[in-house]
């Protein structure tokens, strides 16, 4: 770890030579990139995305103090399935020293191909700490973590940021050249402020604004990508390639569907053999025991609360489904599909049980996610 202030100033100082050894090694232009979902991009999710068409994957949000405190929950998160052929960490911090400590840990002890500071987590726990979107209006503090911990990195570092705090009061635009000065290799924005969550769609025409700006650092645009003509329309708009989240959790054939530009008018039988599939890797990494049978529904039930909003394409009215409607009640074409369709949490452990035999008497069950719960 890093003896004193005046060996962590050092550090600052050395960062720009870092930066220049570590550009070259991003090699990602173009590509699909699964985002780091919180809760819902573990390890199992993330190889069904893999074999879906991923390019690149991210590890869950670790937050750099309980990572330097040991906490095997922590560490965790930060496992590489061996399918994971472009794979990142993503760290949350506020302060500079630790979050340099950190990413000299784990320069040190796992194989990643790229460290991204999130400086885009909204929620107020991490926002209120001074970590996530907060960064974005410290300016010193966020300088100083970047060339400390690009300092220390022996790969690639990114950043991943929002439009700004406020809504309508867009920032990414001023702070993104510092990012590229201070030696990030890459940037990814989310066309939303931290005020605006999804009560609006992401703002396209201002991410185009921001890529050019960005250059010639390679930036990636994420927001309100279903369909491969969403895609489409986001390659059109200069970014280097596109970040793709809720729209994998909601269909994570997504990637096939835009590398081979079609709508997939995937059956029900198809979509529950991707539960199984799940279920299988979950059991093979959470274990086979009733910790690891319990953990697994968890994780599966937390992900139907996002897989139960697509809409079969045969039998949309008008396609492609877009990510902000509100999906319509539905009969499905047959019990499995109307089933999957359920807004309903008893249906969604009902599925669970289908998969992993009968929920233990005292079962609960609250989405992070929604509000309805199921006790």
């Amino acid at each position: 770890f890093l003896a004193s202030k005046e060996q962590f100033h050092a550090y600052l100082r050395a960062g720009g030579q870092a930066a220049a050894r570590q550009a070259a090694g991003l090699e990602i232009q173009g590509k699909l990139y699964l985002a780091p979902l919180t809760t819902c991009g573990n390890l199992p999710f993330r190889r069904i995305c893999k074999r879906f068409g991923a390019d690149v994957t991210c590890g869950e949000m670790a937050v750099c103090t309980n990572l330097l405190q040991g906490q095997s929950s922590e560490w965790a998160l930060l496992k590489r399935h061996h399918t994971e052929d472009i794979f990142g960490v993503q760290l949350e911090g506020a302060f500079p020293d630790t979050m340099t400590k950190c990413a000299e840990l784990l320069n040190q002890t796992i194989e990643v191909d790229f460290v991204d500071i999130n400086v885009g987590c909204p929620i107020d726990l991490v926002y209120k700490k001074g970590g996530g979107c907060a960064l974005m209006t410290r300016s010193n503090k966020f300088e100083q973590i970047v060339r400390g911990m690009n300092s220390v990195l022996d790969v690639p570092l990114t950043v991943k940021i929002r439009t700004g705090v406020q809504e309508k009061i867009n920032v990414a635009h001023k702070i993104i050249p510092k990012i590229r000065e201070w030696g990030a290799s890459m940037v990814t924005l989310h066309g939303r402020s931290r005020e605006q969550r999804y009560t609006r769609g992401a703002d396209w025409d201002y991410i185009a604004e921001c890529a050019k700006i960005a250059s010639p650092m390679p930036l990636f645009g994420n927001g309100d990508i279903l369909s491969y003509e969403d895609a489409n329309r986001a390659m059109q708009m200069g970014v280097s390639g596109i970040m793709i989240a809720r729209g994998a959790l909601i269909k994570p054939w997504l990637f096939t569907e835009i590398k081979e530009q079609r709508h997939w008018d995937i059956s029900s039988s198809e979509r529950f053999d991707i539960l199984k599939d799940f279920t299988n890797y979950g059991l093979e990494h959470w274990g086979s025991d009733t910790q690891g049978v319990e953990k697994t529904r968890k994780f599966l039930l937390e992900w139907l609360s996002f897989l139960c909003r697509y809409i079969p394409v045969g039998l949309l009215e008008h396609l492609p489904q877009k990510i902000n409607e509100r999906p319509p009640y539905y009969m499905g074409r047959d019990y499995l599909e109307t089933l999957m369709a359920s807004q309903n949490v008893d249906d969604w452990i009902k599925i669970s049980e289908l998969l992993l035999g009968p929920v233990p008497t005292s079962f609960t069950f609250l989405p992070k996610h929604k509000a309805n719960s199921y006790r």
